[in-house]
């Protein structure tokens, strides 16, 4: 019996699993039919969401903890709208989110006549949110378009793709093999361009490396290329983790802090990798302060000559020019920097630490019992709470894609979708949630998604009855609060509804043994952390 043709959507999900896409994030809609026919086809995991915004987050924590894109699934107009703010935020990010969504019959695209989930455009509407938006409106440009998102994650600044198909398109004869086509490799940075910059760290006596979300990848070549030069490692809070923060040479990111700030304006070079050191980087005003000569390294070309100038400007993949860095410096430097012994940067962690205000310094413990608990290989996704934004410089981490963290978006309901996404891509490693009461509300529902299909994670909320941050903010201004007061669920009752372990903890040493146990469950463990508990005074 002849095999039946295959639609174009069947070979769409064909395609991405051939680029080795194993799982996609979405809801089944009407329009997106024949895409679903696909994933059945082909054996894709399909990870099924209560919120498509969900899903655009779950993509973003996939490719934040992997490296590897992550993929969601989406139905014509309020599909695409509903994930907005996730592609915005993995837009903010640099993380690459593939966005494959339907989009109305050719011929009704731009008719104005109301058909079902109609947008006046939907490619409009991703845009601005993306590196790349196209519209397939034959089958045969199937292929290519995802040969171009598939070359924009490989080689350039990797943001997300969106790649809408017609629902007629969709339902045609796929008239093309799904197959994934040779890539380039990344950039390396020009030979001539390496040496003077190799040549100014060699020089170097008080060098520093300010790494970004860009250098996650080439954690190792950092680590080497610090230690052979001596020089201090500060991060952004995207590049946090990057080297391990117990290092001798790690400042951490405390970009904002008045000891990490005095070491940058104090040295002769700072090798800037990965990083567009941007305003919520270290909310200076107007700029950082960075002493001496600036070397930048970067995928981006734009962000090499944007605010900060660079003396030398080395663009291309942050892994190949760390690499050709050190043939560079060849022989080891054995580290002459004014840091060798590690005196002068033990001294400015310790003024970091001491303008902790006091509110901070319960955020402290309880981020010390949550580093208690949870094992050096485990993750976090916070959200943006202030116990995470205590956490950015003040939670350890051990290793490289290890906290993830909304920057530059800021946006609110990221951490607990991201942390489940990031969970399905790397089962093996421990994952832990740091979300603010206001913010757990907006993607709540993922809980029931996280049930379903058995993800453990430690759910710390961190419940103070309120948008904190903007209450204090409101305070300090000096005027009446508005609309900062929540009335909020019982947290407890509520997770155990949807399924979840939860509990109240009672004292620090409670609160890290929740979180050490909640990887050897099969549901998530809520922990409802009250910022007036008596155990953090």
């Amino acid at each position: 019996m002849d095999q039946p043709v295959m639609t174009c959507g069947a070979a769409l999900m064909a395609g991405l699993k051939a680029y080795g896409v194993d799982t996609v994030f979405g809801i089944p809609g009407v329009h997106t039919l024949e895409i679903y026919r696909g994933i059945a086809q082909v054996g894709l995991r399909h990870v099924v969401v209560r919120h498509e915004q969900g899903a655009g987050f779950m993509a973003d924590g996939y490719a934040r903890i992997s490296g590897r894109p992550g993929v969601c699934v989406l139905i014509t107009g309020p599909g695409v709208t509903n994930a907005a703010t996730a592609i915005a935020e993995a837009y903010a990010e640099s993380s690459p989110m593939l966005v494959i969504s339907s989009v109305n019959a050719r011929g009704d695209l731009g008719m104005g006549r109301g058909e079902l989930h109609e947008l006046p455009s939907q490619q409009a509407v991703t845009a601005g949110l993306t590196g790349m938006s196209a519209t397939a409106l034959r089958t045969d440009e199937v292929p290519e378009l995802l040969a171009r998102a598939f070359a924009l994650f490989a080689t350039g600044r990797p943001r997300p793709a969106h790649i809408a198909v017609p629902i007629d398109v969709l339902a045609e004869p796929a008239g093309f093999t799904p197959e994934a086509r040779a890539l380039p490799a990344p950039a390396a940075p020009d030979h001539a361009a390496v040496a003077r910059a190799a040549a100014l760290l060699a020089k170097a006596e008080r060098p520093v490396i300010l790494a970004g979300g860009g250098a996650q990848a080439s954690a190792a070549l950092l680590l080497r290329l610090a230690e052979r030069v001596g020089a201090a490692v500060v991060t952004t809070r995207g590049g946090k983790g990057v080297l391990p923060e117990t290092h001798g040479l790690s400042l951490g990111a405390t970009l904002r802090l008045p000891g990490t700030r005095a070491v940058l304006a104090g040295a002769d070079v700072v090798l800037a990798v990965g990083t567009e050191i941007s305003q919520t980087d270290h909310w200076m005003a107007p700029r950082l302060a960075l002493g001496g000569k600036l070397i930048r390294l970067d995928i981006d070309a734009a962000a090499l000559v944007r605010d900060y100038p660079a003396a030398v400007a080395l663009h291309g993949d942050a892994g190949a020019g760390l690499a050709a860095l050190l043939d560079e410096l060849v022989p080891a430097r054995n580290a002459p920097s004014g840091y060798g012994d590690g005196a002068a940067l033990a001294a400015r962690r310790t003024e970091n630490l001491a303008v902790l205000t006091p509110k901070q310094r319960r955020h402290a413990k309880a981020l010390g019992a949550l580093r208690k608990g949870l094992p050096a290989t485990g993750f976090v996704a916070a959200d943006s709470t202030q116990l995470a934004y205590t956490g950015n410089p003040v939670f350890p981490c051990a290793g490289p894609r290890s906290w993830f963290f909304p920057v530059g978006y800021g946006t609110l309901g990221f951490a607990l979708p991201a942390a489940i996404g990031a969970k399905l891509a790397a089962p093996e490693r421990p994952g832990a949630v740091i979300i603010g009461d206001g913010g757990l509300l907006f993607t709540v529902q993922e809980l029931a998604t996280a049930v379903d299909y058995k993800v453990p994670l430690a759910v710390i909320v961190w419940n103070n009855d309120a948008y904190g941050q903007i209450k204090d903010d409101m305070g300090a201004r000096g005027f009446p609060t508005i609309g900062v007061d929540l009335r909020n669920p019982d947290f407890v009752a509520l997770a155990r509804a949807f399924g979840c372990h939860a509990l109240r903890p009672g004292s620090l040493d409670e609160l890290a043994g929740a979180v050490a146990a909640a990887d050897a469950r099969d549901v998530p463990t809520v922990i409802d952390l009250r910022e007036d508990s008596a155990f953090l005074d």
